[in-house]
């Protein structure tokens, strides 16, 4: 069974704040983001790759290399299989691109899944995704928050595009965004709507995977927000995060909170969960809790002045990249260093916020475009290999995403199919 977010927090809610500073980063008028804004109180001081970024230079390599995933002699990334046009509307969330079932989705409207292999369309559907909302996978289903905004949660098969589930949380309350998924529930946060029609509070609630039927649902804390939340599961406990620098675990049979504790740093990104931790970047210090009792496991701090980006456990190694542009391979479960790489900061690139690994090669992306793109790392001892990058300049961050044959690189609107090794 596939479960898209076992190791990845989720993002919930249209905008996030970390969106919201990419496109201010790039010159763009808050007036296009419309209400997205509205709860999003946070100061904009966050330091690292949560900074607003200087003006776009040139990047340091494109895609002009040999086809075969191993680029050229003197570092170029290789030639894209094929490069697509596609109708995405994403705001930098990992959570935004997916492959699976052969077909790689981008978030957009119409949501289309495109052949892996060719770059052709499988399926295509109008109004199929709320922009900004996660592409959830588990259970061989994509969970999507209906693009009608009609209260449902509706399934598809990935390979087909058919529906084949829809849930409806009810009446009181106002666009449930699904945030996780397990063998038998989705869980999802919706605002909770007064008799105005405003909303105050909202409530996370778990949906049964296979009849749509509502399990339970709890009333979150007034002031908690429904935009921002990053969510994870793993067995018994459904971790999440959130912009008011809440770090909360539930039960998942019975939505009972078990604990939930104040971080120091606002996440403002995917956090990891790995066995019986949760793994949190707090501007310096990456902590791991205890998922059972939120008890301190083990810490891990980087230079003065620099800070954590996301990380991502991939084939039992957690990697993770800091402001200061030093790449780290951890031990997961003790916080005990596999190695360090300084390879990026000689390079000059850009910090990489989202990693995937196929073989011996862990692929990282960055944000937005100065020096970035998707880089290629030795993942044995994190030795930049390459950089891909379209030149086109695009304010977008980059997504990357595997099938395990292929990496797909989304920029903006610009979908690569790029060759592994």
């Amino acid at each position: 069974m596939f479960q898209g977010n076992a190791a990845h927090g989720t993002t919930a809610g249209r905008y996030s704040r970390r969106r919201i500073l990419r496109l201010a980063g790039a010159g763009l008028t808050m007036t296009v983001l419309g209400a997205g804004l509205t709860g999003c109180e946070d100061d904009l001081s966050t330091g690292g790759e949560g900074s607003i970024p200087p003006p776009r230079t040139a990047s340091p390599s494109t895609g002009t290399g040999t086809g075969d995933g191993k680029g050229t002699e003197d570092g170029q990334a290789p030639a894209p299989l094929w490069t697509k046009s596609v109708s995405a509307q994403t705001y930098g969330d990992n959570d935004e691109l997916a492959a699976v079932d052969g077909v790689v989705i981008a978030s957009g409207d119409p949501l289309a899944a495109l052949e892996g292999t060719t770059g052709g369309t499988r399926w295509s559907l109008e109004g199929g995704a709320v922009p900004g909302a996660p592409l959830l996978l588990g259970n061989g289903t994509l969970y999507l928050a209906s693009g009608k905004y009609d209260g449902n949660v509706v399934g598809y098969a990935p390979g087909t595009g058919k529906e084949t589930w829809r849930s409806h949380l009810g009446k009181e309350y106002r666009q449930p965004m699904p945030v996780a998924v397990d063998e038998q529930q989705v869980y999802v946060i919706a605002e909770i709507l007064e008799a105005d029609n405003s909303s105050r509070t909202n409530v996370i609630a778990a949906l049964n995977s296979r009849t749509g039927k509502v399990v339970w649902k709890e009333q979150r804390d007034l002031g908690t927000q429904q935009n921002g939340v990053h969510a994870a599961v793993r067995g018994r406990y459904l971790v999440y995060t959130d912009f008011k620098k809440n770090l909360t675990v539930r039960d998942t049979a019975t939505g009972r909170q078990v604990w939930t504790q104040k971080t120091t740093k606002t996440s403002y990104g995917p956090f990891a969960v790995h066995e019986d931790l949760v793994i949190v970047p707090q501007g310096q210090r990456l902590q791991a809790f205890a998922l059972a009792d939120g008890t301190e496991k083990w810490s891990v701090e980087a230079e003065q002045f620099t800070s954590f980006s996301e990380p991502a456990v991939l084939d039992g190694v957690l990697y993770i990249a800091d402001s200061g542009r030093t790449l780290r391979a951890i031990e997961p479960g003790t916080g005990k260093s596999v190695w360090q790489s300084t390879s990026l900061k000689k390079s000059g690139g850009q910090v990489p916020r989202q990693f995937v690994r196929v073989g011996s090669t862990l692929y990282g992306a960055t944000d937005l475009d100065e020096k970035g793109g998707i880089h290629a790392f030795d993942a044995k001892s994190g030795e930049l290999r390459w950089t891909f990058n379209d030149e086109s300049g695009d304010y977008h961050a980059w997504l990357v995403a595997t099938d395990g044959k292929h990496v797909f690189a989304l920029h903006g609107k610009k979908l690569h199919a790029l060759p592994t090794a």
